[in-house]
């Protein structure tokens, strides 16, 4: 049986890669006023742990945050203590998953053909990161979905931004994540 947490659709996520804590409060603020769901940061960005731990002290309550690029079990308990709820990863490590599962965390899980979609659902994940979506299309994401059960969500990431969101909505995507489109390090405009 699926836990209705896991079959809640993700929203829109914020990828702030290369953030820092000195700005996450009020990048993370802003997001939110925008209409953003949840808010990533990618462990290569300077101090990840730590902007994790201010977003989710400042936003936890209302706003899911998540580790990306999460490779291991260890960085996947560090995130945990850091106040991260979603473990966002560039593929399907079924190690990764369960750790996440384990946490009581959210896996999404990197995936870009049906068999890595259906080893990650195997292994426990039912949001699954669609990457990089810009390579793959609408139709690449139409044909997984047609496959995969229905509580699984896909959110593209890579390439997503304000001029195809809809597009990929219409579509059928659960939601989206969103990088340089919306965030860039140093205060540079997308």
């Amino acid at each position: 049986m699926v836990d209705a947490s896991e079959t809640t659709r993700s929203g829109l996520i914020a990828i702030l890669r290369g953030i820092t804590p000195r700005e996450a409060v009020e990048v993370g603020a802003a997001l939110l006023e925008a209409g953003f769901h949840a808010i990533e940061v990618p462990l290569n960005s300077p101090d990840p742990y730590r902007s994790d731990e201010l977003l989710a002290s400042g936003f936890g309550t209302v706003c899911p945050v998540g580790a990306g690029t999460d490779l291991r079990p260890e960085e996947v308990e560090r995130a945990r203590s850091a106040g991260a709820d979603i473990i966002v990863s560039p593929d399907t490590n079924v190690e990764v998953i369960a750790a996440a599962r384990a946490l009581g965390m959210r896996s999404y899980p990197g995936v870009a053909t049906p068999t890595e979609a259906f080893g990650a659902v195997r292994a426990g994940a039912r949001s699954l990161k669609l990457f990089p979506s810009e390579a793959l299309g609408i139709s690449g994401m139409r044909a997984v979905s047609a496959v995969l059960p229905a509580e699984v969500e896909l959110i593209p990431v890579g390439g997503v931004d304000e001029t195809n969101l809809a597009d990929w909505r219409a579509a059928g995507a659960g939601c989206a994540g969103i990088g340089t489109a919306v965030y860039r390090p140093g205060g540079q405009r997308p």
